[in-house]
């Protein structure tokens, strides 16, 4: 009877603690289930970011790309044109060459007294541009204007006085185009669209072309200006340029 009833209570003991093992299990199972879920969730969020970060990397990439290219595209475009302007001054400069080799072959009907006296009054004009400029030895039109003198006086020398006149004249107009340049322009209203330069351009006509009062070509013609005449120029507005000539 002892045994009897004590198999029972042995029996009912490893039960008790089977149930509590099963107990703890299914409590501990439940607390790494929560576990893994926020784990779950907080990759998810890592992944999420981590691909948003991925495109905005690529987006700035493409954007650092596209700013190089049109950096470049501005650096080419730069170089056609200084490219441009070298040419254009080389074949312009080689022109002048030109007519004082013909004005030297030809018989000069000028005089010595006409050619010395045009060359005296540039050289005080040129004299009084550089006052009024101030540091006048760095404008562009003071530079090519002494230039023309220089080789004007050594033609002169050679006695092809013609010759002489003509880069004399070439000066003045140099001298001319500064002198337009210092003068203050007119309060004229800004017409709409119209845009100002940062500063007054010396400009030269290359074709014979019509001063008009407006910008259309309807409006009033004011004057005709000929082929490399100096201009100076203000603004603009499309294709058109406001400018001041030597005939106002």
């Amino acid at each position: 009877m002892r045994g009897k009833k004590g198999y029972p209570g042995h029996l009912h003991l490893v039960l008790a603690v089977s149930a509590c093992l099963v107990t703890a299990c299914a409590t501990t199972g439940s607390q790494n289930g929560v576990s893994g879920t926020a784990l779950q969730k907080e990759n998810k969020a890592l992944k999420t970011a981590l691909a948003k970060a991925e495109v905005d990397r690529k987006e700035l990439k493409d954007s650092v790309s596209k700013m190089h290219m049109q950096m470049l595209e501005k650096d080419a475009q730069i170089k056609k044109l200084e490219d441009r302007q070298k040419t254009q001054q080389k074949v312009l400069d080689g022109a002048i060459q030109e007519v004082v080799r013909a004005k030297a072959k030809l018989a000069s009907l000028e005089s010595k007294a006409e050619a010395a006296s045009n060359m005296a009054e540039a050289e005080i004009a040129l004299r009084n541009l550089k006052l009024e400029l101030g540091a006048g030895e760095k404008d562009p039109d003071v530079i090519k204007a002494k230039q023309l003198m220089k080789m004007s006086a050594l033609e002169f020398e050679k006695e092809n006085y013609g010759g002489a006149l003509y880069l004399t004249s070439q000066a003045m107009s140099h001298i001319k185009a500064g002198q337009m340049r210092m003068r203050p322009l007119e309060k004229i209203p800004v017409i709409k669209g119209e845009i100002l330069f940062a500063e007054p351009l010396s400009l030269r006509v290359l074709k014979t072309s019509n001063l008009r009062e407006a910008p259309d070509l309807k409006s009033k013609v004011l004057a005709t200006l000929g082929k490399g005449a100096p201009v100076v120029g203000y603004s603009y507005k499309g294709e058109w340029v406001r400018v001041h000539s030597e005939q106002g």
